[in-house]
């Protein structure tokens, strides 16, 4: 998807209307990207959920995404308020999965986050619509995600997606705690 996907017209307070639209993220992109998400484990972190930390994200692992071409970010108004990376690249920690559907074109999505000045206003909903579409468009059988076990709101919304916890799979050098893996089949 080379293209930028153009997302519906939101009203603002004063009545003018923001055009949101998701696009690869560009190497210019990258400190944007780094604060939006330094403001998300932070902001987790204040809620009691220690899912991010000084090792994760790191900012070299999102300039790996954005050469990779995986990483999308929703811009209104010259604005990042969310990214997601989407990927058929396998993790080594999901390989012991008992996914639904058997590992061969699947869509794998990472680093979902929504500046929190904009959390609850339907972004994270954008990006996944975004990545779903993308999957059906491109003939993945399945989505699958991971999420961190003790944030109780992203397992809901995910859930609520259609998505089935699977297993667990564990990152140590972010949490003692397990992250639950999610699959909705397309």
């Amino acid at each position: 998807m080379d293209k930028p996907y153009y997302l519906q017209y939101k009203v603002s307070i004063f009545g003018l209307r923001k055009k949101s639209m998701i696009r690869k993220a560009l190497p210019s992109d990258l400190n944007s990207i780094f604060s939006l998400t330094q403001a998300c484990a932070k902001a987790m972190i204040n809620k009691g959920i220690y899912q991010w930390n000084e090792h994760y994200p790191a900012k070299e692992r999102f300039q790996t995404d954005i050469e990779l071409q995986e990483l999308y970010v929703l811009e209104e108004e010259q604005c990042i308020k969310g990214i997601v990376v989407v990927t058929d690249i396998v993790d080594k920690e999901y390989i012991p999965v008992a996914w639904l559907t058997d590992n061969h074109k699947n869509l794998y999505i990472h680093r979902l986050a929504i500046d929190p000045n904009y959390w609850g206003q339907g972004y994270a909903q954008q990006l996944m619509d975004f990545a779903e579409n993308f999957a059906r468009q491109n003939k993945y059988q399945s989505v699958r995600l991971d999420t961190f076990s003790q944030n109780l709101r992203n397992q809901k919304f995910y859930e609520t997606r259609g998505y089935q916890r699977l297993g667990n799979i564990y990152f140590p050098k972010q949490s003692e705690h397990p992250f639950y893996c999610y699959e909705l089949v397309i």
